[in-house]
């Protein structure tokens, strides 16, 4: 490959709708659900689990930097900024793996801010200016027209180390592995500093683009799950002319059967509540598009739509039947495709 063709071409532009652009094949690998936790020792690497999106940097040689959300989706008109990655890189052709962030005024990573920032293509200096994003890189999938997918996450993170990026500009980080530690007093750490958990790194793993893989695990300090919005209810009171709250599901598999897995009502602000119908009003339909009954108490009175925006919730807990337990809304989440949330699998 040419150093500046050193990956697939990422198709289709910002300015159409999310749901109208052709999908880049570049995909990032994913971590599993990490129980039981490794211990300590010369096999697995650490690193701190940030509360952002995913998204791979494809960079070329002259500079030219473009931004792929974990669906597919070139975002780089969303986060501008960010393609400082290419500068940074002083003519190097690369594709590196890493995490959009925002911060908020104590420095730990916001993912509501990063709402306000996700929607937005060709953002204005005022919006840029009070949410400025960051990009933490930890994983080098290419470089100068070499392939590194079948290379060791040790080899990988070796390479993405002695790019030397760390410094070069305030917007792009590369945070340190860790190894030989104890993961609890990891997960103490991130806790104290409002980070989302920890992630666990085999370190003779290959990359596996686009797939989940338990070479990977994430140890959350937070239950979130991915869900689709099926359906929602009117609220009463105040938010009588609003949402009050979302009907919820998941898929058995990969774009079938909708499954309802709960509602939630709680979580969301003035913004998200305005936002969220002008979303949902296009979308309306007659019929449920849940494969079953959804509960009457549920089902009273709401108005259904087609299955097409995914969001997250954090929650407690699930119950025995695969609902969720005390969940409130965090936001949408565009980088991700409504068929691809299924209902996870029983601990």
């Amino acid at each position: 490959m040419g150093e500046d063709s050193a990956v697939p071409e990422a198709s289709g532009s910002s300015r159409r709708d999310h749901g109208e652009q052709r999908r880049s094949p570049i995909r990032p690998m994913l971590a599993s659900g990490g129980q039981p936790m490794p211990q300590a020792g010369p096999r697995w690497s650490w690193e701190f689990k940030f509360d952002g999106v995913r998204a791979i940097a494809v960079v070329e040689k002259s500079g030219r930097t473009r931004l792929i959300s974990r669906n597919g989706l070139d975002v780089t008109s969303h986060y501008p900024e960010l393609t400082v990655v290419g500068e940074v890189l002083d003519g190097r052709a690369a594709m590196l793996d890493g995490e959009i962030v925002a911060l908020d005024e104590q420095g730990r990573p916001s993912f509501p801010l990063l709402q306000r920032r996700m929607h937005v293509a060709h953002p204005k200096a005022g919006l840029t200016a009070e949410i400025p994003v960051f990009y933490y890189l930890f994983d080098l999938l290419s470089l100068d027209g070499t392939e590194l997918t079948a290379e060791t996450y040790l080899r990988r993170r070796e390479l993405l180390d002695d790019l030397g990026v760390e410094g070069r500009s305030k917007l792009v980080r590369v945070p340190p592995r860790q190894q030989d530690v104890d993961p609890n007093l990891l997960l103490d750490v991130a806790r104290d500093n409002g980070l989302e958990g920890i992630i666990a790194k085999l370190n003779s793993s290959r990359y596996r683009m686009g797939e989940r893989s338990r070479d990977w695990l994430k140890f959350p300090l937070l239950n979130t799950q991915e869900v689709v919005v099926g359906g929602w209810k009117p609220g009463s009171g105040s938010r009588a002319d609003s949402v009050g709250s979302l009907i919820l599901g998941a898929y058995d598999s990969p774009g079938v059967g909708l499954h309802y897995i709960g509602h939630v009502g709680t979580g969301f602000t003035q913004r998200m509540l305005a936002d969220l119908l002008d979303r949902l009003r296009p979308l309306e339909r007659l019929t449920s598009p849940f494969a079953a009954p959804v509960p009457r108490e549920h089902a009273r009175h709401a108005r259904w739509v087609e299955p097409r925006l995914v969001g997250e919730v954090v929650f407690r807990t699930w119950s025995p039947d695969r609902r969720l337990r005390h969940s409130a809304w965090r936001g949408l989440r565009p980088d991700r495709d409504a068929a691809e949330i299924v209902v996870p699998a029983a601990q």
